[in-house]
């Protein structure tokens, strides 16, 4: 059994022992061991970290953006350079398979990448004689410190893919809370900024309860939050801090769903589903757990479905050929085997139970076998409502009309998917979905970070999305200056317009 680690805060350029007497376990899940003792931070310890930010943010706001981009720079590189390292970490603390958790990792790098954009993203607007003399320039500015308030999921890509990067590329300092199950991760990559260059208190990294949490959302100094996790805490982080008159973007709950029709090349759709819905063992906001299938697919669709996710290889995150790895808790374990027996009390056909699995010589492990139900009629929780879990629900439609309406009446609207090789119906479906991120024919459609990450209705609260252009708006102010410069009879003269000569 590995030595027990327990965790400091990253603070003002350092780790720092924390004072308090609370501590949670964080969880290897692939063995069931406790690897580290996480602190809840004290409300003073998250103060010293919003004020570290607060006293950075003159300075660093000050660094020419060209200077800021290049400190991500060589940040870029240090994860290339520690890639297996960090795959490592978020494989060992959140149950990813290899590639999954290598994948994290390099979605944190393409985030960065995104931010070294900032000289040419920042720059404003100009126009010349707006009225006549007078020039009109456009000026995007930070705005000072953001809290980011991170999942368990993504432990590199979201603290450090989806909010560092360009949050501090625009000039504004960030503290992070880190999610306690899962926060090694991030606070290894806060040192990787210190050694790239980054000045003390421009990231800082805390763990803590939902207590210092609420204080964040109210904090005086903390000029906006960006937040990933469930629909009710988003609801609740985007009314308290929005109130307050700060920015808020909170990427919340999803029940991703994909209509497949008749047409739709068999195995390889199949394969398509398996990916996405098995992924990460389910645990992320793009998994697709519904597949509407078309009644003339359905039959074959579902058991090539199941003979395909037998197949999948269930074992510890860390060995590179395991294709799905353990939840990340034994709570959580214990909660989406509920709701697979939920979803057979409400009448729907199981047809492959993943509960009780067991790796040989991970025992311990909160594995979670592929999990396949059909026949799921709307109104049930299983195949209506979020588990984040390996459990992939198929209901059956006999149009496409049928299947659109029945995935818009879906309150979340993250991802939406159609299998098919109709260009007809692939293009009323993007046309007509509510889904922000729409795939044809690719299970899992997120887009690079140069678009932004676009969920609609219960998914997102906020006015700016994450990433793209969205997130250079979200974590930047527009300062609009109108000059004019007086010729010799204009300064002569002893009065002007009501409009002072701008109409």
């Amino acid at each position: 059994m590995a030595e027990i680690q327990t965790l400091k805060p990253f603070i003002n350029g350092q780790y720092v022992e924390s004072k308090t007497d609370r501590y949670t376990d964080a969880y290897n899940p692939s063995t069931g061991e406790v690897v580290a003792k996480v602190p809840c931070c004290l409300p003073e310890e998250v103060e010293a970290a919003i004020q570290a930010a607060k006293a950075a943010f003159p300075k660093w706001s000050a660094t020419p953006a060209m200077k800021r981009s290049q400190v991500l720079y060589k940040l870029r590189d240090l994860l290339v350079e520690h890639m297996d390292e960090l795959t490592h970490l978020v494989a060992e603390e959140n149950g990813k398979a290899w590639d999954e958790a290598q994948g994290d990792v390099l979605k944190a790098k393409e985030g960065t990448e995104l931010a070294l954009s900032a000289p040419s993203l920042m720059m404003g607007e100009s126009l010349m004689d707006t009225s006549t003399g007078f020039d009109t320039v456009l000026y995007r500015e930070p705005l000072g410190v953001f809290a980011g308030v991170a999942p368990f999921n993504f432990p590199a890509m979201i603290p450090f893919g989806w909010m560092a990067p360009v949050c501090i590329a625009t000039g504004n300092c960030m503290v992070i809370k880190a999610a306690s199950p899962t926060p090694r991760t991030a606070l290894r990559i806060a040192a990787l900024y210190k050694e790239a260059g980054l000045p003390d208190g421009v990231i800082n990294v805390v763990t803590c309860t939902r207590n210092e949490v609420n204080n964040i959302l109210e904090h005086p100094d903390i000029k906006g939050v960006t937040f990933v996790g469930t629909t009710k805490v988003g609801l609740h982080i985007y009314s308290t801090a929005a109130a307050k008159g700060k920015r808020v973007q909170a990427l919340c709950e999803a029940k991703n769903h994909a209509l497949v029709l008749d047409d739709a090349p068999l195995k390889r759709t199949a394969a398509g589903i398996v990916n996405a819905a098995f992924g990460c063992a389910g645990e992320r906001c793009m998994a697709l757990p519904v597949i509407v299938a078309q009644e003339g697919i359905a039959d074959a669709l579902a058991a090539e479905i199941v003979a395909q996710a037998k197949r999948r290889k269930v074992g510890p995150a860390y060995e590179k050929t395991t294709e799905l790895g353990p939840v990340y808790s034994a709570a959580h374990k214990e909660q989406v085997e509920k709701r697979i027996a939920g979803g057979i009390e409400e009448g729907a056909t199981l047809l492959l139970d993943g509960r009780g699995y067991k790796v040989e010589g991970f025992e311990n492990g909160f594995y979670i076998g592929p999990t396949v139900f059909d026949n799921v009629k709307p109104g049930m929780s299983i195949g209506d409502t979020e588990i984040f879990g390996p459990v992939l629900c198929i209901k059956r439609v006999k149009t496409f009309e049928e299947g659109l309406a029945l995935m818009n009446a879906n309150p979340f609207a993250n991802g939406s998917v159609i299998f098919t090789n109709n260009g007809y119906y692939a293009r009323e479906f993007v046309r007509r979905t509510d889904g922000g991120m729409v795939g044809i024919n690719v299970g899992i459609p997120v887009p690079v970070g140069v678009f932004p990450f676009s969920g609609h209705k219960l998914s997102f609260f906020g006015s700016e999305h994450c990433l793209g252009k969205d997130a250079y708006k979200f974590y930047t102010d527009s300062k609009v200056v109108t000059s004019r410069w007086f010729d010799d009879a204009e300064a002569r003269k002893a009065s002007t317009t009501t409009w002072d000569g701008t109409i």
